[in-house]
C-alpha cells in the first residue's frame, strides 16, 4: 500500500489582498450610511422647500430670508457660521452617500457576474431608478451651485448680483435665471427626478435601517410620498410662474 503525503491546511485559505481590500467595509454598513446621509439630505430638501415658499411672498421676504441665513444667530456665533456648517455637513453626507452607492453598485454587478438574470417588475423599476436619478441629481447640484450660489456664467444669468453690505439679491437672481426657458424647464424636470428619488429612497431607507414593522414602513412610505409631492408642486411651480410672468 502506498500513501500520498498531502499538506495539512491550518486555518482558512489566504485571500488575495485585492479581494480583502474591496470588502473592507461591509455592505450593511454602507447601506446604513446611505440611509443616514439620505435622511440628512431629505431634511435639507424639506427645510430648503420651506424657505423657497417665501418666493411667493415677494422679493423683500425672500431676500430677507437669504440674508438671515448668512447672519443667523450672530453675534452668538460668527457671521456665516450656520450657513457654512450646513454646507460642510451636506458635503460630507453627499460624499458618503455617493461613494456608498457607487461601491454597492459595483459589488452588485460583480456578484451577479456576466450572466445576470433579468429583473422584472417592481424590483426592475427600483434597480434602475435610484442610480439614474442619483447621477442626474448630482449633476444638478453642481449646476445649481454655479447658477444661484456662485453666479458663474453661463450656468448663471448675465445679470447675477452677489450679496453686498448684508443685502442679498437672491430673488432677483432666481427670477433672472428662470426667465431663461432652458433653465426653467430643466429645473422642473429635475424636480420630477428628485420627487421620484425621494419617494423610492424613503422605502429603501426603511429597509436599510432594519425597519420591520408594517406600520412603520408604511409611515416611511407616506412621509416620502408627501415630501416628494410637495417638492414637485412647490419647487416646480416657481420656474413655471416665472415663465408665465406671475413671479417677476
Amino acid at each position: 500500500m502506498t500513501t500520498t503525503n498531502r499538506p495539512v491546511l491550518i486555518g482558512p485559505p489566504a485571500q488575495p489582498e485585492r479581494r480583502r481590500r474591496r470588502h473592507r467595509v461591509p455592505s450593511w454598513a454602507l447601506k446604513t450610511a446611505m440611509a443616514v446621509t439620505g435622511a440628512v439630505w431629505a431634511a435639507f430638501v424639506a427645510i430648503h422647500l420651506f424657505g423657497n415658499l417665501k418666493v411667493f411672498q415677494g422679493a423683500e421676504a425672500f431676500n430677507t430670508y437669504a440674508a438671515w441665513l448668512r447672519e443667523a444667530f450672530y453675534p452668538l456665533v460668527p457671521h456665516g457660521f450656520v450657513l457654512w456648517t450646513m454646507r460642510v455637513v451636506l458635503l460630507i453626507a453627499l460624499v458618503i452617500h455617493v461613494v456608498g452607492a457607487a461601491t454597492l453598485w459595483v459589488r452588485g454587478r460583480r456578484a451577479r457576474g456576466p450572466h445576470r438574470a433579468r429583473i422584472t417588475g417592481a424590483r426592475s423599476w427600483g434597480s434602475w431608478l435610484m442610480p439614474v436619478t442619483g447621477v442626474a441629481l448630482l449633476g444638478f447640484v453642481g449646476f445649481h451651485l454655479l447658477d444661484l450660489t456662485l453666479g458663474i456664467v453661463p450656468a448663471a444669468s448675465d445679470g447675477f448680483a452677489h450679496p453686498s453690505d448684508g443685502t442679498a439679491h437672491a430673488y432677483e437672481n432666481l427670477v433672472a435665471s428662470y426667465q431663461r426657458p432652458g433653465s426653467a424647464w430643466f429645473y422642473v424636470a429635475v424636480m420630477l427626478l428628485l420627487a421620484l428619488h425621494i419617494a423610492k429612497g424613503f422605502t429603501t431607507m426603511a429597509a436599510d435601517l432594519g425597519v420591520t414593522g408594517r406600520r412603520v414602513k408604511a409611515g416611511f412610505a407616506v412621509a416620502g410620498g408627501l415630501l416628494a409631492v410637495a417638492v414637485l408642486l412647490a419647487n416646480g411651480a416657481i420656474p413655471v410662474l416665472v415663465q408665465l410672468g406671475v413671479i417677476s
